[in-house]
C-alpha cells in the first residue's frame, strides 16, 4: 500500500458525487482542501465525523479550507447521508477504491480484532498547488475533526 506523505503531489482523481455529477480534484486548484475518507455512509463512527465536519464548515471554508467526503457507497447511499444529516459539503462515491488506493486509504487493518481489508479512515489536507501538507491515517472518527482544526490553527 503506498502511503502518502507531507509533500507528495496529491494524486488527481474525477468520481462521482452525492447527485451523480461527475466532480475533479483539479477544478479545487487554487484551493486549500481537507479531503477526508470514511468506510460508510450513516455508521455512527462516520455520521460522528461527517457532521464534525459540517458543524466545522464555516471556520474552515472562512480559513480557506474546502472539505470533500469519499467513501466507496454508492451515490444515492451517499445522497441520503447527505440530506439525514445537513452536510453541506461534497460526498464522491469511489466503489472501486481506486482512489482510496491512490491516497493509501485502503488496506489491510483491525476490525473487532480479526484482520480485514477495507477502508483505512483517513484525512488528507492538500495546499492549493495540490501538494499533500498533512497526511493522518487510521485516525478514530471522534475528537478527530478537532485535531484537525487545531493542527490547521483553525479555531
Amino acid at each position: 500500500m503506498t502511503q502518502l506523505q507531507p509533500g507528495s503531489p496529491a494524486p488527481d482523481f474525477t468520481l462521482v458525487d452525492q447527485d451523480g455529477e461527475e466532480f475533479s480534484l483539479h477544478d479545487l486548484r487554487g484551493r486549500n482542501v481537507v479531503l477526508f475518507f470514511y468506510p460508510a455512509a450513516m455508521t455512527p463512527g462516520c455520521t460522528t465525523e461527517a457532521c464534525d465536519f459540517r458543524d466545522s464548515l464555516a471556520p474552515l471554508e472562512a480559513a480557506g479550507y474546502a472539505v470533500v467526503g469519499i467513501s466507496r457507497d454508492e451515490p444515492a447511499k451517499n445522497a441520503e447521508f447527505r440530506a439525514r444529516d445537513a452536510l453541506t459539503y461534497p460526498l464522491l462515491s469511489d466503489p472501486d477504491h481506486a482512489v482510496h488506493e491512490a491516497y493509501g486509504a485502503w488496506g489491510e487493518k483491525m476490525n473487532y480484532g480479526k484482520k480485514i481489508e477495507g477502508v483505512i479512515r483517513s484525512t488528507f489536507v492538500l495546499d492549493a498547488n495540490g501538494t499533500v501538507v498533512h497526511a493522518l491515517t487510521g485516525v478514530k472518527a471522534t475528537g478527530h475533526v478537532a485535531r484537525v482544526r487545531k493542527l490547521l490553527g483553525v479555531g
